[in-house]
């Protein structure tokens, strides 16, 4: 038989299925503030916008990496990460009074590091980084013989306590320029 009462239906509010929803879309929207909230506080900073200079600066490094090339410039440099010293023998036509090392991170500027060295004769160079560098790094070693700065330039695994070599590979980019 049909019951003639109707009874009352419960309130939206107190069923699970809309606040389930409700809850989904306030998360998506939590998430999707964060997300700008990072974005806009931590900018790319990977984009060059003057690509001619850029494209000069290449020619000067090519430049930099020639001398060191015809210097027969070779380095090994050690990092201690027990002491942070920082040690380089370097062999080759050049042994300035002073070494310029950078550590730089290709991605994260501010895990760059800049070591200025010191000679210690006989072609070793030392210096100190006040911190442990490890991972993925572009390694570049300056020096200055007769005026013109060479340069050693290659991308390394960095490493605690594993000696790096440079100048044991060949020019890259070089190929197609004739003196």
């Amino acid at each position: 038989m049909f019951n003639a009462t109707a009874t009352a239906a419960t309130p939206w509010y107190k069923h699970l299925w809309p606040w389930i929803l409700i809850g989904m879309l306030l998360c998506s929207v939590a998430l999707t503030l964060s997300m700008v909230t990072i974005a806009v506080r931590h900018p790319d900073n990977l984009v060059n916008d003057n690509y001619y200079e850029a494209g000069k600066g290449i020619n000067r490094s090519l430049d930099r990496e020639r001398l060191a090339q015809d210097l027969q410039q070779r380095a090994e440099v050690s990092l201690d990460s027990l002491t942070g010293e920082v040690d380089v023998r370097l062999s080759g036509r050049s042994q300035p009074a002073q070494l310029t090392l950078n550590l730089i991170s290709p991605t994260q500027p501010e895990k760059d590091r800049r070591i200025d060295l010191n000679t210690a004769g006989g072609g070793r160079y030392v210096g100190h980084v006040v911190d442990n560098v490890q991972g993925r790094r572009f390694v570049e070693l300056l020096g200055v013989q007769d005026g013109q700065t060479w340069r050693l330039f290659e991308e390394e695994q960095v490493a605690p306590d594993k000696p790096l070599v440079l100048g044991d590979e060949p020019l890259q980019g070089a190929e197609d320029l004739r003196r």
